[in-house]
């Protein structure tokens, strides 16, 4: 790769400063008792789709995570409770809905952490999706191209890394157009009224200020625009505005979502001790714009909303190996954040025996909160033998927002490798999760009452932060030189168990807490790697409850809420069974052949979650050549079937606790693409 003048002769010393950068930040990071599951920017690669996968699809491939209507993923039978970290600091949580943030194109790896975690994880502790970017001085050169397919699919994308006057520099942009943007309300291979056009782009520059010293910073925007998909042949029910008929496919409902990121890090090393500080920001928002008319035809309602979130924090981290035993921890992070919702909500008054009245009119809510949260934490990493390793950690954490609460969290794990290839551990975590504050609304109900949009009650609870016992059980095995098998059981106990829903025909989840809550399961995986062969297959069997709705009660049935408040019920996101497989083939000569599947036996349905959804599993197909041309560029040509056998299947069929819409799968699709290296 041809390098800028002057920059030749630091490229070595730059790419060893990086490797210690990383090498630095692993380890103030530990993983110490998590299972761990990484993704490495080759495996990526070889997928089908590749790095223009969507990044849950990639995340799809790991135990236990389930998929989800809207883009949305489950990890170990809960729903959100995620924290995404860049290069070892937090990416403040934002107002996600359809669209990805991130390319995976964008990464070196991505690590999936589950289990009891250390104390240094804290708030989003169900699972930690750490992503390392792309470097300048590891990941040297550029690539240009262009990828689509079926449903109008349109992707070019560009990125180049390298190093200009010292700085390891890496940027990356994207542009996608699709006629799906979400799933399809029907089975049909298309969608109706269902573009979306999606912007992502990422900028990474690190530097080495001196020989100990090292600055990093991450700027990142994704800005995506959604046409809601219609259903065809749905009746009006009420009349508005002097109409009584409207055709479905005529709705024009939109959304969009922008988001925008930052982070500034500073590395230090001072002989055995490593610190890390850094300061991270990110703005979101979602707006949805209905289809006024035809909305109240068929709902009686429609709402134009907006919710926006600023999160601006601070987090520090430091690692002190203070003898060949032990080796401490600690750290702190604070974050502010200012929510606001704006709605404008059209309905229609009632008469006296409930009837709706052709008199529409708008009502207007809108409501703010700037919120704090705070948390620090000291563990020790105890070598008690060679074999032998305790790890043990108290967290404290404080949530001052809608509710304000606290809590100390004491942390155990016990890892015990008795040969080499062998691995068992065994972990405990008390947990506290506050709800995102984001979601969380507090609407003016009584002016909606005597509406179509009257609430089933005038109850709303505050939603409350959960709080929770995990424990966690596990081993991994190395059989020869390639295969490694692991098992994984876990447990949890809540209290005031978090859970999210889309109530009203706004895509827009929210909030609520079930007063208790258990979550068990247990995880299988295999995996066999050799020079030309990855094969891999994960099996996970899951159960998640709730009992009595505590917060938000508004927004539930009378009757769905009293045989909540009496019985354990499944939660809308419980899948019994979750399975995965894949296998990459790379030939001689630049040719890779990938394979991968996914299985689940349906998502919850019906009144209070009692029944459940049809299984399904789809598979994926991938091919990729790499070939050299006369003009000396490096050429990559792909071509990927996703849902091989067109299987049709429902992930959402309208109904369940905080279901608003269904949802199908995607059909079958078939995608190709040509990109340059330089």
């Amino acid at each position: 790769m041809a390098q800028p003048a002057g920059t030749e002769a630091v490229l070595p010393e730059l790419v060893v400063q990086a490797q210690r950068a990383v090498a630095a930040r692993q380890d103030i990071l530990t993983r110490f008792g998590a299972r761990e599951v990484q993704i490495d920017r080759e495996t990526i690669e070889a997928l089908p789709q590749g790095g223009n996968a969507p990044l849950n699809q990639v995340l799809l491939q790991t135990p236990g995570v389930v998929q989800d209507s809207f883009g949305d993923i489950h990890v170990r039978g809960e729903h959100r409770n995620l924290q995404y970290r860049l290069n070892g600091v937090v990416l403040p949580e934002g107002l996600s809905g359809f669209g990805q943030v991130l390319d995976a194109r964008s990464l070196r790896s991505v690590a999936v952490l589950t289990g009891a975690l250390p104390a240094q994880f804290g708030f989003r502790t169900n699972a930690v999706i750490d992503l390392e970017t792309r470097s300048g001085a590891l990941d040297p050169g550029g690539s240009i191209g262009v990828y689509g397919g079926s449903r109008g699919t349109i992707q070019p994308h560009a990125g180049w890394a390298g190093v200009v006057q010292g700085w390891d520099v890496f940027a990356t942009g994207s542009f996608f157009r699709s006629d799906q943007g979400i799933e399809n309300p029907t089975g049909s291979r298309t969608a109706l009224n269902d573009q979306t056009q999606q912007t992502r782009g990422l900028a990474y520059a690190a530097r080495q200020l001196d020989e100990t010293t090292r600055l990093s910073v991450i700027a990142g925007t994704s800005l995506n625009r959604f046409r809601i998909p219609n259903t065809p042949g749905l009746q009006p029910e009420f009349t508005a505005f002097g109409q009584s008929t409207f055709d479905s496919t005529d709705l024009r409902a939109r959304q969009w979502e922008r988001n925008w990121y930052g982070v500034a890090a500073v590395q230090k090393s001072l002989g055995d001790l490593d610190l890390q500080l850094a300061g991270f920001t990110r703005y979101s928002s979602i707006h949805y714009v209905p289809s006024v008319v035809g909305e109240m035809l068929f709902n009686g309602v429609a709402s134009d909303v907006l919710r926006a979130s600023l999160t601006t924090g601070a987090q520090a981290d430091a690692a002190w190996r203070a003898s060949a035993t032990h080796t401490l921890r600690a750290g702190f992070l604070a974050s502010r954040e200012s929510s606001r919702t704006h709605s404008q909500t059209t309905v229609l008054p009632l008469d006296a025996n409930g009837d709706a009245l052709d008199d529409p009119f708008t009502l207007v809510d809108r409501s703010s909160r700037v919120g704090w949260l705070y948390g620090a934490y000291v563990q020790d990493e105890w070598r008690i033998s060679e074999s032998l390793t305790l790890n043990l950690g108290l967290r404290a954490d404080q949530m001052v927002q809608y509710v304000v609460a606290g809590q100390l969290s004491p942390r155990a794990n016990l890892v015990w490798r008795p040969a080499p290839g062998t691995s068992f551990h065994a972990g405990y975590a008390r947990t506290f999760t506050p709800p995102q504050q984001e979601l969380v609304t507090t609407p003016t109900l009584q002016q909606f009452e005597n509406t179509t949009n009257a609430p089933f009650s005038l109850q709303n609870d505050p939603v409350r932060p959960e709080r929770a016992h995990r424990f966690d059980i596990g081993a991994s095995q190395r059989l020869g030189e390639h295969l490694t098998l692991g098992v994984d059981a876990y447990y949890k106990d809540v209290q005031d168990l978090l859970d999210y829903g889309q109530f009203g025909k706004a895509l827009i989840f929210t909030p609520f807490n079930y007063r208790q809550g258990r979550v068990y399961g247990v995880e299988f995986s295999g995996n066999w790697r050799s020079e030309r062969w990855l094969l891999y297959s994960n099996l996970a069997l899951s159960r998640s409850a709730g009992r009595d709705i505590r917060s938000a009660q508004y927004l539930f049935e009378p009757e769905e809420l009293d045989h909540i408040s009496r019985k354990y019920v499944r939660t809308d996101h419980d899948q019994l069974i979750t399975g995965s497989a894949g296998a990459v083939w790379r030939a001689t000569e630049g040719t890779r052949l990938s394979a991968t599947m996914l299985y689940g036996n349906g998502l919850r349905r019906g009144f209070a979650n009692s029944e459940k959804l049809s299984p399904y599993a789809t598979f994926n197909l991938g091919l990729s050549q790499d070939f050299d041309l006369p003009d000396g560029g490096r050429w990559t040509a792909r071509l990927d079937v996703v849902n091989l056998f067109d299987e049709r299947y429902q992930l959402r069929d309208g109904s369940g606790i905080g279901v608003g819409a269904p949802q199908f799968g995607t059909r079958r699709g078939v995608f190709a693409g040509l990109s340059r290296a330089f």
